[in-house]
């Protein structure tokens, strides 16, 4: 169930990055050729961009797509091969759970507080800083189904330079 929310999850990201690709589009459109810049192109653009990459993560995770540098741990024998990112995926979920608290303390201080973001638009500042609890809550989630794969001997995923 969770890997189904996790690639809804990187469809709509997928989209929020397309999303913020036409704005900005748009807005040099707007800007050089009419004369006309927007007020809202570059921060909606920015909020898309910032959803899409901490929704994304989960699903970046468990596909494997992120940043890896194996060349050492592929040298391991299969066993150690297999404690190296249960370790590595403890990391990710120690450093999630962190940041998921840290960043729901900023969220809600900030929604508390009813801060804006100080730009034309004047949006509330939460709306860019939610995503961050959301995004690292559900990245410690994917950790979490990892170390539990790799320790019931599900092969270590890959990823797609393979």
């Amino acid at each position: 169930m969770f890997d189904r929310l996790t690639l809804t999850l990187a469809w709509v990201a997928a989209i929020l990055f397309v999303l913020a690709g036409c704005m900005l589009t748009y807005e040099v459109l707007a800007r050089y050729f009419f004369v006309r810049p927007t007020i809202w192109a570059a921060e909606l653009s920015q909020l898309c961009l910032i959803w899409g990459s901490l929704l994304g993560m989960p699903w970046a995770l468990a596909a494997r797509r992120h940043i890896s540098v194996d060349a050492i741990t592929r040298l391991l024998a299969p066993k150690v091969q297999r404690l190296v990112e249960i370790i590595a995926m403890a990391c990710i979920l120690a450093f999630s759970v962190m940041v998921t608290i840290k960043g729901w303390e900023i969220f809600y201080e900030s929604f508390e507080r009813g801060r804006t973001s100080g730009t034309m638009l004047d949006l509330p500042a939460w709306v860019a800083e939610l995503p961050v609890a959301i995004g690292f809550a559900l990245l410690a989630i994917q950790a979490v189904i990892e170390i539990i794969g790799l320790a019931r001997g599900k092969d270590i995923p890959k990823g797609a330079h393979e």
